[in-house]
């Protein structure tokens, strides 16, 4: 263990990774450098965050703000898919971790660390999709995942550590969720969401408001699309964070995006989240009815079938990879024509696109009526019924001779 001088922790300064710095230091003898990634998680859980990194044994700590570039260069690419994991999940975890351990790898670069180490579990998909990254980013440095190595098993063992050693640390015994933050979504495990059976309790919610408690009043929120981006709220146009932070804010207080889902973790088990992700989920909404307009059948069906893939390629970890460039080359493609405006009604945890517009529109009343007119001859649909049914025919005609 001797030969590693220098790690990179991907800090949180929750109780594992207050943990991983002595430990780190005790086993391996290096220098730890505190890496915290700023992906909208909030205030209160940045504050102090680098006091706690000096006092748990690190010699110096790095807070990159990622905010910005997580929601342009990773979430809304990923929206331009349509991607929505096992037709639920929206990625919130996933999408964050390929941004976090680039700027992992970057702080590495700089202090000149020779190894990488982070705080997940060996039950887990987080140290696959970093450390998948890690390979793609920086293969010639060495990655210590300390879950797979300590002999501490539990959060009473980790808690005994740092008091053994003196290490302050806000964690307890009593808190029983395992939650992951940004500005895209909260995900919340552990607790009694561990049985399926068990309904979530209050407590498990901490973002949005219970649809039961939401307004009485439904709101209205207009949204402006541009190239499948959500680029304007309410006619007020903002950066793309800016409008996840805008759409979050409206959205939560009705109730909008929960799910809770027991879903195909990559390393085979199936684990049980409850989500939010409030604004993302009117945004999703807004792209689908953007597509129902400016779609033809058949781009619909290959978005249908790249949205899946990119899905579980996102949720696997392979986000630098060819094939992920391949399908966002797709889907910007499809993406030129996703233009226009979409009215979503949000009332009590349920979002509608009720009325939707483009310049790019494939819906023509003239053809779609069903009233009187002059553009459609509707004793056409006859011959193409009769081929698009001609193998069918020819099957049965067939079947007729032989018996």
């Amino acid at each position: 263990m001797s030969e590693v001088k220098k790690v990179v922790l991907a800090y949180s300064g929750g109780l594992d990774t207050s943990a991983i710095v002595p430990w780190l230091k005790e086993n391996y003898g290096c220098e730890v450098v505190a890496f915290v990634a700023d992906v909208g998680q909030g205030e209160e859980e940045l504050a102090g965050v680098e006091e706690k990194a000096i006092a748990s044994g690190a010699s110096e700590c790095y807070v990159v703000d990622l905010k910005e570039e997580l929601v342009s260069e990773y979430i809304y690419p990923t929206l331009q898919t349509g991607a929505i994991y096992e037709g639920t999940y929206l990625l919130g975890t996933s999408m964050a971790r390929p941004i976090i351990a680039k700027a992992q790898v970057e702080v590495a670069r700089k202090v000149g660390a020779d190894a990488l180490s982070h705080g997940c579990t060996g039950k887990g998909n987080d140290q696959v999709r970093f450390e998948s990254c890690f390979s793609a980013l920086a293969p010639d440095l060495k990655v210590i995942a300390p879950w797979r190595e300590w002999t501490l098993s539990s959060r009473e063992s980790l808690l005994d550590y740092l008091a053994q050693r003196d290490i302050p640390c806000a964690a307890s015994a009593t808190k029983i969720y395992s939650r992951d933050a940004n500005i895209w979504h909260i995900s919340h495990e552990g607790g009694e969401l561990e049985n399926p059976w068990n309904q979530p309790s209050d407590q498990v919610w901490t973002w949005t408001a219970a649809p039961e408690q939401a307004p009485d009043k439904p709101e209205f929120v207009s949204v402006m699309v541009e190239k499948g981006k959500v680029v304007a709220v309410n006619g007020e146009r903002y950066s793309p964070y800016q409008c996840l932070v805008t759409l979050n804010d409206i959205a939560a207080k009705h109730g909008v995006g929960r799910v809770d889902i027991v879903e195909n973790r990559l390393v085979g088990m199936k684990s049980r989240g409850c989500y939010e992700t409030p604004g993302g989920t009117v945004i999703m909404a807004a792209l689908q009815a953007i597509d129902e307009l400016v779609l033809d059948k058949s781009s619909r069906k290959w978005k249908e079938t790249y949205a899946s893939e990119f899905s579980h390629l996102v949720y696997d970890g392979r986000w630098f990879t060819p094939l992920k460039d391949s399908i966002l080359a797709a889907a910007q493609a499809l993406a030129d024509c996703a233009t226009g405006e979409v009215v979503l009604k949000l009332y009590k945890g349920q979002v509608v696109a009720v009325q939707k517009q483009s310049v790019n529109s494939l819906y023509s009343e003239d053809f779609a009526t069903f009233g009187e007119d002059d553009v459609y001859d509707q004793s056409h649909a006859e011959g193409f019924i009769r081929l698009f049914s001609l193998s069918s025919r020819i099957a049965a005609l067939n079947k007729q001779k032989q018996s």
